[in-house]
């Protein structure tokens, strides 16, 4: 006796194992072929988000499709629990990006970015050594500062200024203003007889490409306000996967009960 519930159920389940196996693949290529530490930092999880989808697809599949009881309950178990966990980051998202902006300067497109205006949580995350190395492998991976450096050749004092840089960029790519170092190009800054030290980033700016101000606080702090900006964004989309959990464990509820319904007919017929 099959149910509109269960081959509901059975039909997302086959549509989530088939998306596990490019998910899977691109997880074990990223462990072969990853050429840099930020790749093959990726590698475990999207090996494990691969895996832990194609058992969970395949349980609610045959739990749902062939009537096995067990399975089925264990799929919702761990439904249920999925449930629960994206609820308590959606939260817990929202908490912790409360905190931070960055600071608008006058004359300037751009802003600057302290780190002690963001979460303490967030806070020890990036000024942990082990994390933040691979941060920075990340960053200069991805070439945040290329646009300025490339720029740099041809742009005046007045036209930098009145730039919109990204929170990273602005963070990472140059000496924060209050260290009033003297402009050669965007990436290229030498201190003066005015300039000031108070800041501990000034210290830390090197004109070499390679370091900029990637160990400074201020990079720190841009990359948690863009952080900031995409956890939000990753909370409203946990909503949208939440409701949408929410309606399938639903199904499935009706599929397990549909399941023990039909347990019971065939061990009660003669």
């Amino acid at each position: 006796m099959v149910r509109v519930s269960n081959n509901l159920v059975g039909l997302l389940n086959f549509i989530t194992f088939v998306l596990s196996i490019p998910i899977l693949g691109a997880g074990i290529w990223l462990s072969h072929h990853g050429t840099s530490e930020c790749e093959r930092f990726l590698d475990k999880p999207v090996i494990a988000l691969g895996v832990f989808l194609m058992v969970v697809s395949l349980a609610g599949l045959i739990g749902a499709c062939c009537r096995v009881s067990w399975l089925l309950w264990l799929y919702l178990l761990v439904m249920f629990l999925l449930i629960v966990l994206l609820f308590c980051f959606t939260i817990f998202a929202f908490v912790v990006t409360n905190k931070g902006a960055g600071e608008a300067l006058s004359g300037r497109g751009y802003k600057e970015y302290k780190l002690g205006d963001y979460s303490n949580w967030l806070q020890k995350r990036v000024n942990s050594t082990k994390n933040w190395n691979k941060i920075r492998s990340c960053l200069k991976d991805s070439k945040v500062c290329n646009s300025l450096i490339d720029d740099g050749l041809t742009t005046n004092v007045d036209e930098f200024y009145q730039k919109h840089l990204s929170s990273v960029q602005s963070g990472c790519c140059k000496p924060s203003d209050d260290c009033n170092f003297s402009f050669v190009n965007a990436t290229n800054w030498t201190p003066t007889t005015n300039s000031s030290y108070t800041n501990p980033d000034c210290k830390l700016w090197n004109n070499d490409q390679n370091t900029l101000c990637f160990d400074c606080q201020s990079c720190k702090a841009g990359l948690l306000d863009n952080l900031k900006h995409d956890w939000k964004k990753v909370a409203v989309v946990n909503i949208v996967m939440l409701i949408f959990l929410i309606i399938v464990y639903s199904v499935g509820c009706c599929a397990f009960r549909n399941n023990r319904e039909d347990n019971y007919y065939w061990k009660g017929r003669p």
